[in-house]
């Protein structure tokens, strides 16, 4: 039983070992890997097989951080540039608040110094009216037709 079992084993060994075989000749068949087998570099490592494999195993397993790494800086681009928009949108929005605030406190400061205005205005054309009417227009017009209608004196 023990030399069916290890026999067994034997077999499913090779045929691993040949299909292993078989990946890698296809592997080394494809055109980029024997571009790349074809340098120095490509050269170096197939002859340092333990190399290669740590090289294998350093660019396998640092895919994934760089990738991480990417998407982190790729997202926080990101997340500044819209955070840039909306922070540059909520200040012009606050300067338009503020002009428009400003803009309407010069109107109503505007109109309460033409009301002040106007009223002295009034007050003091009202003053002066009653104190010495002859300064005014109608004065002058109610001082000529009262000597047009005064009886002249003979003489």
């Amino acid at each position: 039983m023990m030399d069916h079992s290890s026999n067994n084993s034997v077999t499913e060994f090779q045929q691993l070992w040949g299909s292993w075989n078989t990946l890698l000749d296809r592997v080394h068949d494809d055109p980029r890997v024997s571009q790349l087998m074809n340098t120095r570099i490509g050269q170096y490592l197939s002859s340092h097989p333990v190399l290669a494999l740590a090289v294998m195993l350093f660019g396998a397993m640092a895919a994934l951080p760089v990738g991480l790494f990417l998407t982190f800086a790729l997202v926080t681009i990101t997340v500044s540039a819209v955070g840039f928009v909306f922070f540059e949108a909520v200040l012009l929005f606050v300067g338009g608040v503020s002009l428009l605030c400003v803009l309407s406190g010069i109107a109503f400061f505007s109109v309460v110094v033409s009301f002040i205005f106007n009223v002295f205005y009034i007050a003091v054309s009202t003053i002066l009216k009653s104190y010495y009417p002859h300064l005014t227009k109608r004065g002058k017009v109610q001082e000529m037709q009262s000597e047009t209608s005064k009886p002249q004196k003979e003489e």
